[in-house]
């Protein structure tokens, strides 16, 4: 196995390409996109295979609602933005600046905090909008990880 397939418990197939399943204690770690040319490695513990039914319930209803105990590491900021964006339901979008308003902050650090995120798709920081536009997704404003952020958009019915 290769060194940077250790962290995987799992590599799963979705409509928007395989995603790496990374938990610490039973508890969901992290959600990678990783490359096609991956390999798929069915899940082997009951936590992994969990994280992984419930991504196949979401792409088939997306409004589907996640229920899974999560790991989140980052700064107290960070964690405050993600734990928003956890309360934003599917089919809904709010703004950088709106979710900055709510957090007394700025658009900026919210777009830092929605890139960092280790978590995407059950922590949902796609649903967070520019103003004027869609704004970006893991840093990106096009390519292949905009294009997941369309995907995801359009998913959920926006």
């Amino acid at each position: 196995m290769a060194k940077s397939e250790e962290r995987f418990l799992g590599i799963v197939p979705s409509p928007i390409g395989p995603i790496g399943l990374s938990l610490q204690s039973d508890k969901l770690r992290a959600l990678e996109f990783v490359s096609a040319s991956r390999a798929l490695r069915t899940p082997a513990i009951a936590s992994a295979k969990k994280v992984s039914r419930q991504l196949v319930k979401y792409f088939s209803n997306p409004k589907h609602i996640f229920d899974l105990e999560l790991v989140l590491e980052g700064t107290p900021f960070q964690k405050k933005v993600w734990r928003e964006l956890i309360k934003i339901p599917a089919g809904k979008v709010t703004t950088y600046g709106d979710l900055a308003e709510k957090l007394g902050s700025s658009a900026r650090a919210v777009g830092n905090a929605c890139r960092a995120n280790p978590i995407p798709i059950i922590v949902p920081c796609h649903r967070v909008i520019a103003r004027s536009g869609l704004g970006g997704y893991m840093g990106k404003t096009s390519g292949s990880k905009f294009d997941i952020k369309c995907w995801l958009l359009a998913h959920e019915g926006h």
